[in-house]
């Protein structure tokens, strides 16, 4: 199993739960209002005056076989509008109880 976690500028969030939604990954968790700045190009998002977008993130545990799809659908994603932004990490998911 593989934790997976998006982040991702809130104007795609309709497209990230229709994505979980079509890839029938059911379980997740999701944090509103995350501050941040991308690594690469990343501009602020800190719900402020200066900078007033804001990005979402989501945690899901996934079977091994759903990682690859789901990391090609984020990046099919963030080549849309690379200038609002989804990244996704994944690492692995030793134990569960």
């Amino acid at each position: 199993m593989k934790s997976i976690f998006i982040v991702y500028n809130q104007a795609f969030t309709e497209r990230v739960d229709y994505m979980l939604d079509k890839l029938e990954i059911n379980g997740f968790t999701q944090w509103i209002d995350v501050c941040g700045r991308g690594s690469v190009n990343g501009e602020p998002r800190k719900g402020t005056h200066t900078w007033p977008e804001m990005n979402s993130a989501i945690l899901t545990i996934v079977d091994d076989d759903k990682v690859d799809v789901l990391l090609e659908k984020v990046q099919k994603l963030n080549q849309v509008n690379e200038e609002v932004g989804i990244r996704a990490f994944v690492w692995n998911v030793e134990r569960t109880v």
